[in-house]
């Protein structure tokens, strides 16, 4: 090759670079291998519903398997902790809660992550109400009753959670602060195991995500008293909030989003972030979570980076009022 075609040459490799955007270039591939979504809870809670959910999306989206690998343990910490760990591509990514990222961070002595430094914020999922219910037996039929209840009879009552510092958890403090009675917490390790022993009269009450609930209200085995969001939920609308109905000015709802490890390339958040925004957007996702109890969310991540820091400053007034603490 002489010098002219050698220049030539070098010059036509050079237009080609320049035509192709600096963004495609550094596009990384993925998915080529299966993802992983962890719960840091046990299955058939919300936050396992809501991952299943999810991860049949990406799998069909992708053609890529999509599995959910459920890690109970210490409010939700545990599975928390094993995604901060994590190598950052994007394989490994948490169905996280306002517990993990809002409430632990004030509630837990020590943490074994920081819930802002050691994520990267994928999308928002869904925004879910709790449901104050009760066994059967318990002779109350509203919040006003509940509250003249425990009053008469200080101390008997204990309520269920699906874990120390879980939204579950922080709703009957708030409760208990607020309504002036006194209850026990029982912490389980996630809202299945703790319905089930609700269901079988070991515990009284719980302050439930309205998805992992439903089922046994509308079978008559649990008495729904009142919701915790600021307006009635759509899968149950003959049941009042608790702020109507005897407690004023109360709430304490939920919500759940994706979260992957800090330093995750940008590319792969965006590739995650939009398949899982159009999945939400549609009406089939937002009847399906609807008729759940769940309220369909999305957005973009530095969206959720804000709704993380707003919550995680309220949750913290909310840890602080109710005097709970974790060691």
């Amino acid at each position: 090759m002489n010098r002219r075609t050698l220049i030539a040459a070098l010059a036509a490799s050079l237009a080609v670079a320049v035509a192709v955007p600096p963004a495609a270039l550094a596009q990384t591939a993925f998915p080529t291998r299966p993802i992983r979504i962890v719960v840091p809870f046990p299955p058939g809670g919300t936050t396992d519903i809501l991952a299943r959910a999810a991860a049949q999306k990406m799998a069909e989206a992708w053609k890529e398997q999509a599995v959910v690998d459920n890690r109970p343990g210490a409010g939700g910490n545990i599975g928390a902790e094993l995604v901060a760990k994590a190598p950052a591509d994007g394989y490994t990514m948490l169905m996280g809660t306002v517990g993990t990222h809002s409430i632990n961070a004030s509630l837990y002595a020590r943490m074994p992550y920081d819930h802002v430094r050691d994520f990267a914020p994928v999308i928002l999922v869904a925004a879910v109400p709790n449901v104050l219910v009760v066994h059967p037996s318990v002779p109350v039929n509203s919040v006003a009753e509940l509250i003249a209840y425990a009053k008469a009879n200080p101390g008997r009552l204990n309520f269920a959670s699906s874990g120390s510092g879980t939204s579950i958890h922080l709703a009957g403090e708030l409760f208990k602060v607020m309504a002036g009675v006194t209850m026990t917490h029982v912490p389980y390790k996630g809202s299945a195991p703790a319905i089930a022993d609700l269901v079988g009269g070991q515990v009284q009450l719980m302050f439930d995500n309205l998805p992992s609930a439903l089922p046994q209200i509308k079978a008559g085995r649990l008495r729904a008293l009142g919701v915790t969001s600021a307006q009635r939920a759509s899968a149950l609308p003959d049941v009042p909030t608790i702020a109507e109905s005897g407690l004023p000015g109360y709430e304490a709802s939920s919500w759940f989003g994706l979260l992957a490890p800090a330093g995750t390339p940008k590319d792969v958040v965006a590739k995650v972030n939009g398949e899982v925004a159009r999945w939400l957007a549609s009406p089939e996702a937002k009847e399906k979570l609807l008729s759940q109890g769940a309220n369909a969310a999305g957005g973009t991540p530095e969206a959720f980076a804000r709704h993380i820091a707003a919550e995680t400053a309220k949750w913290q007034q909310v840890v602080k009022a109710s005097g709970a603490k974790v060691d």
